[in-house]
């Protein structure tokens, strides 16, 4: 058995090896080659300019940006809410589609079906149900009466939550299909058991169903928390970053300022930051929320 361990430990790297050379070069190399670009100052077009490496300066004229702090405190607000909401009907949606009824294979495809729809195509739909002019949200609520139509998508506060509706309608899907995979390996005994103790099914819910689902509602709020804070396409689509960057969140800023002002090493330094931000919540998550809800409770 000694002998064959390091032909086995070989030949685990080996089959380790694509995954690997496959991360380093489409995962790895692109946060490197961002972090090398944000240490200089880079203008697109302007090639007489050089490429000077200044350091840390990107960085610091972002955090004296005044526009910046708004996109990071959108992204923030973004993140906040369309996160919990997706959580809550994440797991609304797992509960329904995990019962035994007639019809629920139907009822788990059309589901998924928003979280299957292209989020170009998504967000395209929404602002056409958002404009205020032949919007649907306008027809359904005010009907023919075209002066009391609200311009959703010209108003800051209904801009934003126009994006978060539509985030929260494509997305919860993919929350509930997480949180439903971890009701599904939920013993039916552990249920029976507490019915005949006299649980009721609030309690069942509370005591069991609950605790038991951390590791997949931990998994849920990793993975949306992830894809919400680099949101872009759902922006880029319904409000382009306005009005008066009420929707500027700071993926759409680092492209604004790389492709529309040629800012490139600028550009570059918002995108590490987006990425690092990303790094630290998933720490965040998995050592500091993650250990205390994985922890087992004391018999």
């Amino acid at each position: 058995m000694t002998s064959r361990a390091p032909l086995e430990h070989q030949a685990a790297w080996w089959m380790l090896a694509p995954a690997l050379a496959f991360t380093l070069v489409f995962a790895l190399y692109p946060v490197v080659d961002s972090f090398f670009l944000s240490l200089h100052r880079i203008f697109l077009g302007v090639p007489a300019l050089g490429q000077p490496f200044v350091g840390f300066e990107n960085y610091q004229t972002m955090a004296g940006d005044p526009v910046a702090r708004q996109a990071f405190l959108v992204t923030i607000g973004f993140v906040l809410v369309s996160t919990a909401l997706e959580l809550v009907l994440g797991l609304g949606i797992a509960l329904v589609i995990h019962e035994h009824f007639s019809g629920r294979g139907w009822v788990r495809v059309a589901a998924l079906i928003p979280w299957s729809i292209p989020t170009v195509v998504a967000s395209q739909m929404w602002r056409f149900i958002f404009n205020d002019q032949y919007g649907l949200a306008n027809l359904l609520l005010f009907g023919e009466r075209v002066e009391e139509y609200i311009p959703w998508l010209a108003y800051p506060g209904f801009a934003f939550a126009a994006i978060v509706f539509a985030d929260v309608w494509k997305t919860s899907s993919f929350a509930g299909l997480l949180i439903l995979a971890g009701l599904q390996v939920i013993p039916e005994e552990v249920y029976d058991a507490a019915r005949i103790d006299g649980a009721t099914t609030w309690q069942r819910f509370w005591k069991i169903t609950l605790p038991l689902l951390k590791p997949a509602l931990l998994l849920a709020l990793l993975f949306r928390t992830m894809d919400a804070f680099r949101v872009f396409d759902l922006v880029f689509v319904m409000t382009q970053g306005g009005p008066g960057d009420s929707t500027l969140v700071l993926q759409f800023y680092g492209y604004k300022a790389l492709f529309a002002e040629g800012r490139m090493g600028y550009g570059a330094a918002i995108s590490v930051t987006v990425f690092l931000a990303i790094f630290v919540l998933s720490l965040f998550y998995i050592r500091g929320i993650g250990s205390r809800l994985l922890e087992k409770e004391p018999a």
